[in-house]
């Protein structure tokens, strides 16, 4: 149980760091889309609204739409993993990796988008994954 109740820390600090992400989203964007006189109108097309906002507003927002995408299966794996009893140091440590990694590219993504960087964050948190997936798989087999 102890196990299980450590490997889900970085599920919660990875779901926290979403809401901070959701938060520092809005606290940018409002202003920016009442600086840019920019109303909502429903049937309006929304996209096109927000390509006027300046990239650095717009960045978090990507950022917030890429944590809602692939963590879903890094939350799913973790759960998973608790469920089958997964017990390995490897297992937290790797769990800890893809948040932490996920968070820097975060950081990364919102703050100077440099793709390359944002590229490298982005392989070595799915190296984590496959090691998460590895254990997932050597315990079902």
């Amino acid at each position: 149980m102890l196990e299980s109740v450590e490997l889900l820390k970085p599920v919660i600090a990875l779901i926290a760091w979403s809401m901070v992400m959701w938060f520092w989203m809005y606290v940018t964007r409002l202003p920016a889309m009442r600086a840019a006189k920019i109303d909502l109108i429903p049937g309006e097309i929304y996209e096109e609204k927000m390509a006027a906002l300046p990239a650095s507003v717009r960045w978090k927002a990507d950022n917030y739409n890429h944590l809602m995408e692939q963590p879903t299966l890094f939350y799913a794996l973790v759960i998973s993993l608790c469920i089958l009893g997964a017990d390995s140091q490897l297992v937290i440590i790797a769990a800890w990796a893809y948040t932490l990694l996920r968070i820097a590219h975060s950081f990364v993504q919102s703050i100077f988008n440099k793709i390359e960087i944002r590229f490298l964050l982005f392989v070595l948190s799915n190296v984590a994954l496959l090691v998460l997936l590895g254990n997932a798989v050597s315990l079902l087999f």
